[in-house]
C-alpha cells in the first residue's frame, strides 16, 4: 500500500507541474523516480528536493536503500521492479553532464540517458513548481 500512495503523490506532483505530457516516457520516468524517492525517504518535500538535487548521488542512494529493505513484501517488490526498469530504459534528452549551478543546458545537444536520470531532473523541477 505504501508504494501505491507514493506513486499517487508522485503522479499528482508531475501532473501539477506540467513539465511533461502524461502519456510520455519522460512523465513516466518522473513519476517512477519520485515514487521511489518518496517511498524510500519517507519524509516531506524538503527531503525529496535534497534527494533529487543534481549533486546528490540518487542512484547509489536508491540502490543502498533497496538493499536494506526487507526482501519480501509487495512494496519492496514493486520498488525493485521499478528501479530495474528505470536503469534498463534509456531516453533521448538534453545532455545534463557537467551542468553546474544555474548554467544553461544546450537543448540541441541530446544524448541517450538512463530513464532514472531524466526522471530525477524532472522530478526535482516538478517539486519546485508545486
Amino acid at each position: 500500500m505504501d508504494w501505491l500512495c507514493a506513486e499517487y503523490v508522485a503522479d499528482d506532483v508531475m501532473r501539477t507541474s506540467g513539465l511533461a505530457g502524461p502519456g510520455s516516457l519522460e512523465f513516466r520516468a518522473g513519476v517512477q523516480t519520485l515514487a521511489l524517492t518518496i517511498l524510500l525517504s519517507g519524509a516531506g518535500t524538503g527531503t525529496w528536493l535534497r534527494r533529487t538535487a543534481h549533486d546528490h548521488p540518487w542512484s547509489a542512494w536508491v540502490t543502498a536503500r533497496l538493499d536494506e529493505a526487507p526482501p519480501d513484501g509487495p512494496d519492496a517488490a514493486l520498488a525493485r521492479d521499478t528501479w530495474r526498469r528505470l536503469r534498463a530504459t534509456e531516453l533521448r534528452a538534453a545532455d545534463l553532464a557537467g551542468l553546474t549551478g544555474l548554467g544553461s543546458v544546450d537543448e540541441e545537444r541530446q544524448v541517450w540517458l538512463p530513464a532514472w536520470q531524466v526522471g530525477v531532473a524532472l522530478g526535482h523541477l516538478a517539486l519546485h513548481l508545486c
